[in-house]
C-alpha cells in the first residue's frame, strides 16, 4: 500500500482510490465419460470449464489474464490433464475421502461462538491453489523485504525510536497502541532477533498482481493447518503433484526449528524449545498439538513453567529443567500476570524478566503487536525508502489511518467504496464493508471516525480473486485470501515459506475467514519446469523431490530436526498419561465384563468414564499419533480399545510419562479384582500425593 494520506493530496488520494477495480451435502452427480483435461493451452472439455464464470471484478485463477473462454492457465491446464479420464462421480468420491480423512484424524477449529460445542471438523476443499514460478518469485523478494523493515521497526520503536523523532511514524501508533509493551523499551531480545516467524494475507486483482492486505506477528497461526492440507490433498491428487513439480515444504520448517536452537540463550546446554499454548479450548489447539508433535517440541501450557533466578523452567516428574526457547501460540498481554494482564491464568509470573534478562528467546519476541496494525501499512513504503534506501516490491492496498486529518477528510466522501478497520483490534471490533451499509449506516459510522479517527483505519475495497472448487456437480468459482509465511533462516536472513494457506470465503461472504464459515484449500507453488513432463525428463538428482503417488504424505511425517533433548512430559502431561491409563483400561474392562457375562454396561459410568478419558487424551495430543487419537474417538468399541491399550503398550521405554501410563493401567487392573482393590486405591493415592502435588518448590521427583 502507499503512504498516500501525508504526502498527498485529497484529490491525489481519490485517484489512487480509482485505480482500483470496482464493482457493481451435495447429491452425486450420475458419472460420464468425457475427459476433465486436455493437453496444456488448449480448451477444456465440456461440461467442466464452460458454466465456470467467476463474479465481475474478480481475477479468474483457473483462467489468468488472458480469460479466454475454455482456456486456463499453463498451471491448471496441466492439472487437469493430470486427471485424465476423470468424471464427477470420481471427484466426489475425492471429496468424501477427503471429509472422512478430515474427520478420522480429528482436525478441528474452535469456534468460540459455536453453540453445539467448542470443536468443529477443519474445513478443506478439493482442488489446491496454483501459484506460478513467476507469480511466486515476485510474492517471495516481497515477503522477505518486508520482513527486513519490520525487523528494523520493532528494533527502532524499543530502541532509540528515530523514526518517531523524525515523523516517520506517529506517536499515537505506536505509544497509543495496547500492544506497545514499555516494559520491552531498550531491551535486546535473546539472538539479536525479534521476529522469527510472520504472516502476510495477500489477495490477487484484476490485473493479476498481489496486494497486502494485513500482517500478523504475535501468533501467526496456519502453519500446522497448511501441513495437514497439504497430507491430505496431496494423496488425493499424486500424479498432478508430481507432474507440477510442487515445492516442498519441510525443508523450511527444519530450518525454522534449527535456527530456534542456534539463537537460543543454553549456557553451555542443549537447548531446550517450547510450544506455549493457551490450552485446548483455543480455537487453533489441533494446531498446536500437531505442530509439536510435527517439530519434537515439548507442548506446554502457562501452569507447566516457573521462572527461577531470571530463568525459565518446566514442570517435570525428574524436577525443574531449563527451557530455553518459547514458540508462543498466545497473545503478547497474557504471557506475564505480573507486568501485563493481571487476570492472566495463560501466562507465567516472571517470564518478561526472563526476556529482559536474555535468558530466554521468544518467537516472536513480546511487542509485535504493534506492527499488525493496518494503519501501519500506510507507512511502510516511506519506512522502507528510509531504511532499506528501496520502495516496496510488494505493494499493500491503499490505507488511510484517520488520526490523519488529511487522511480522514479524503475518506469520509468515499466510505461506501471502502472497508473500515479497528487501528488497535479492540476486543469485539470487527471489519465493515462500507458496501454492506444503508445510508444512515454510512452516516453513523461517519460520525463515529470524525468523533475517535485514531481508531479507526479506512483501506481500499479489493475484489478477492476466485478460483475453481467442486461443489459435487460442476466447477464453482469461490473468493481467496492466501496467507503466506516468512520464517528465519538461521543465516540472519529470511525464508518463504513455498506454500501458504489459503482461505475461501462462504458462498454468501465477501470476506475469507474460518470463523464466518470459510474453508481452506492446499497451495501448491509450482517448480520452475512444471510444463516439463516429468516421465520425458528425469533428472536422477531431483527424482527425490518430484512426488510419486502418495509421496505428498511421506514428506509430511520426514521432518528430522537438528538433534537436541528429546521433548520432556511436564508434570501435567505425566498425570494426565497416568489418568488416561486408567480410563482406557477401566473403559475395556466394563466392556470385557458385559460381553463375558452378558450384563447391560452401567451407562452413565461408561459416559462418564469415556468423557474423561478424551480429556485426558485432549491434554496429551501431541504425544499420540493420529491412528492413536481415531481409536479414543471410538471409545464404545471394544476392539478398538484393545488396539488402543496394546499400542500405547509398545511406548513404555521411551518416558516416564509413558511409564506412568502403564501404570495407572496396572493399578486399575488391581482395582479390578476384589481381594486388592484396597491396595490399588492406596497405590492411587500415594502416586498422586507424590507426583502430581505441583507445589510452588517444584519437587516432582520419583520417589521423592
Amino acid at each position: 500500500m502507499e503512504r498516500l494520506f501525508e504526502p498527498l493530496s485529497g484529490a491525489a488520494r481519490q485517484g489512487a482510490l480509482a485505480a482500483l477495480p470496482q464493482v457493481t451435502q451435495v447429491p452425486l452427480a450420475p458419472p460420464f465419460s468425457p475427459p476433465l483435461g486436455q493437453p496444456p493451452g488448449q480448451p477444456f472439455a465440456q461440461p467442466f470449464a464452460q458454466p465456470f464464470a467467476v463474479a465481475p471484478g474478480h481475477f479468474d485463477e483457473l483462467r489468468g489474464l488472458a480469460a479466454q473462454p475454455g482456456g486456463a492457465t499453463p498451471g491448471w491446464s496441466r492439472f487437469f490433464d493430470s486427471l485424465g479420464q476423470t468424471s464427477p462421480g470420481d471427484l466426489n468420491q475425492r471429496s468424501q475421502l477427503l471429509a472422512r480423512q478430515v474427520r478420522d484424524n480429528g482436525i478441528t477449529y474452535n469456534v468460540y461462538a459455536d453453540a453445539s460445542g467448542p470443536q468443529r471438523p477443519w474445513s478443506v476443499d478439493l482442488f489446491p491453489l496454483l501459484i506460478e514460478p513467476e507469480a511466486w518469485r515476485r510474492i517471495e523478494s516481497g515477503v522477505v523485504q518486508r520482513m527486513r523493515v519490520l525487523e528494523s521497526v520493532m528494533a527502532d520503536i524499543y530502541g532509540p525510536q528515530r523514526l518517531i523523532a523524525g515523523n516517520l511514524l506517529p506517536p499515537a501508533l505506536v505509544h497509543g497502541h495496547p500492544g506497545y509493551l514499555r516494559s520491552m523499551r531498550g531491551a535486546t531480545p535473546a539472538g539479536g532477533r525479534f521476529l522469527h516467524i510472520a504472516a502476510f494475507d495477500l489477495a490477487r486483482g484484476t490485473e493479476g498482481l498481489w496486494w497486502v492486505v494485513s500482517q500478523r506477528t504475535q501468533a501467526p497461526s496456519g502453519l500446522g493447518y497448511l501441513l495437514e492440507n497439504r497430507s491430505l490433498v496431496s494423496r488425493l491428487f499424486p500424479e498432478a503433484y508430481r507432474a507440477l513439480r510442487v515445492q516442498r515444504l519441510a525443508a523450511s520448517y527444519r530450518t525454522l526449528v534449527d535456527s530456534l536452537r542456534a539463537r537460543a540463550p543454553t549456557r553451555g546446554e542443549e537447548p531446550r524449545i517450547a510450544l506455549l499454548t493457551p490450552g485446548p479450548y483455543n480455537e487453533t489447539y489441533f494446531e498446536h498439538a500437531y505442530l509439536a508433535r510435527y517439530l519434537g517440541l515439548t507442548l506446554v501450557e502457562g501452569g507447566d513453567l516457573t521462572v527461577r533466578g531470571e530463568r525459565l523452567y518446566l514442570k517435570t516428574l525428574r524436577g525443574l529443567e531449563p527451557v530455553h526457547g518459547l514458540l508462543k501460540r498466545l497473545d503478547d498481554e497474557f504471557l506475564d500476570p505480573l507486568e501485563l494482564r493481571a487476570d492472566s491464568q495463560l501466562g507465567v509470573p516472571g517470564l518478561m524478566q526472563a526476556v529482559r534478562a536474555g535468558n530466554l528467546l521468544v518467537a516472536n519476541a513480546p511487542g509485535s503487536a504493534v506492527l499488525e496494525s493496518p494503519a501501519l501499512l500506510g507507512f511502510l513504503p516511506a519506512l522502507s525508502e528510509h531504511l532499506l534506501g528501496e520502495p516496496l516490491s510488494l505493494p499493500s492496498l491503499p490505507t488511510w489511518w484517520c488520526g490523519e486529518r488529511a487522511a480522514l477528510e479524503s475518506v469520509l466522501p468515499e466510505l461506501a467504496r471502502n472497508v473500515i478497520k479497528p487501528t488497535y483490534g479492540a476486543p469485539g471490533s470487527t471489519t465493515v464493508l462500507g458496501r454492506a451499509l444503508t445510508r444512515r449506516g454510512l452516516d453513523e459510522w461517519a460520525g463515529r471516525l470524525t468523533r475517535e479517527p485514531d481508531d479507526y483505519t479506512v483501506q481500499a475495497y479489493l475484489p478477492l480473486s476466485q478460483m475453481p472448487t467442486w461443489d459435487g456437480r460442476r466447477l464453482a468459482p469461490r473468493s481467496l485470501l492466501l496467507r503466506v509465511f516468512a520464517m528465519t533462516d538461521g543465516a540472519g536472513g529470511w525464508q518463504v515459506l513455498p506454500g501458504g494457506l489459503t482461505r475461501l470465503a462462504g458462498a454468501s461472504e465477501q470476506i475469507a475467514s474460518m470463523q464466518r464459515g470459510g474453508s481452506s484449500v492446499d497451495t501448491w507453488v509450482l517448480g520452475e519446469d512444471f510444463s516439463v513432463d516429468p516421465g520425458a525428463e528425469s533428472d536422477p538428482n531431483t527424482e527425490d523431490e518430484v512426488a510419486p503417488a502418495a509421496r505428498g504424505h511421506e514428506e509430511i511425517e520426514a521432518l528430522s530436526p537438528t538433534p537436541g533433548p528429546a521433548p520432556v512430559p511436564s508434570s501435567r502431561a505425566a498425570e494426565n498419561l497416568f489418568w488416561l491409563g486408567r480410563y482406557l483400561e477401566r473403559l475395556a474392562h466394563r466392556l470385557r465384563q458385559a460381553q463375558t457375562n452378558g450384563t447391560v454396561v452401567d451407562e452413565d459410568a461408561q459416559r462418564h468414564d469415556l468423557v474423561a478419558m478424551r480429556q485426558a487424551a485432549s491434554a496429551v495430543r501431541d504425544r499420540l499419533s493420529p491412528v492413536q487419537w481415531q481409536r479414543i474417538q471410538k471409545g464404545e468399541d471394544l476392539p478398538s480399545l484393545e488396539d488402543l491399550i496394546r499400542d500405547l503398550a509398545g511406548r513404555q521405554d521411551e518416558d516416564e510419562g509413558w511409564r506412568l501410563l502403564a501404570t495407572g493401567q496396572a493399578i486399575e487392573r488391581m482395582a479390578s479384582q476384589p481381594d486388592i482393590a484396597h491396595l490399588a486405591w492406596r497405590l492411587s493415592d500415594d502416586l498422586s500425593t507424590r507426583l502430581f502435588t505441583h507445589s510452588d518448590d517444584a519437587r516432582y521427583r520419583v520417589g521423592a
